[in-house]
């Protein structure tokens, strides 16, 4: 029985739009990721996205507007909603979502991160 450390977690990987597994719950995991610049336009179809932040700052382009989050901030973007992370700055995150969820949703690009990678 070990508690779960952000920062040191984080400090195992340099990569940008790759989500690394820290734990599960139920059907869910909880990835950390850091971003930095844009990602591509995707959906996920059969499921919600959670964004927390950690430390920095990003921004979430929807269809209809921007969503501003900073450290301490988080955003659920519903089911099927089209979305375009972007971060001006390293920005280190959590993601919760379902096991087997693809980072790009169903496009596929060179920012489609391996899925299933633990730290």
């Amino acid at each position: 029985m070990k508690s779960i450390n952000f920062a040191e977690k984080l400090s195992k990987f340099t990569d940008h739009w790759s989500p690394k597994v820290i734990a599960e719950m139920n059907d869910y995991q909880f990835k950390l990721a850091k971003l930095e610049g844009e990602f591509i336009w995707h959906n996920h179809p059969d499921t919600d996205e959670v964004f927390i932040v950690i430390e920095g700052s990003m921004s979430i382009e929807l269809e209809d507007g921007i969503v501003e989050l900073n450290a301490g901030e988080m955003y659920v973007v519903p089911k099927g909603v089209m979305h375009k992370p972007f971060a001006e700055k390293e920005c280190k995150i959590m993601l919760v979502e379902p096991r087997g969820v693809v980072n790009t949703g169903e496009e596929s690009s060179d920012l489609t991160a391996e899925n299933d990678i633990w730290i």
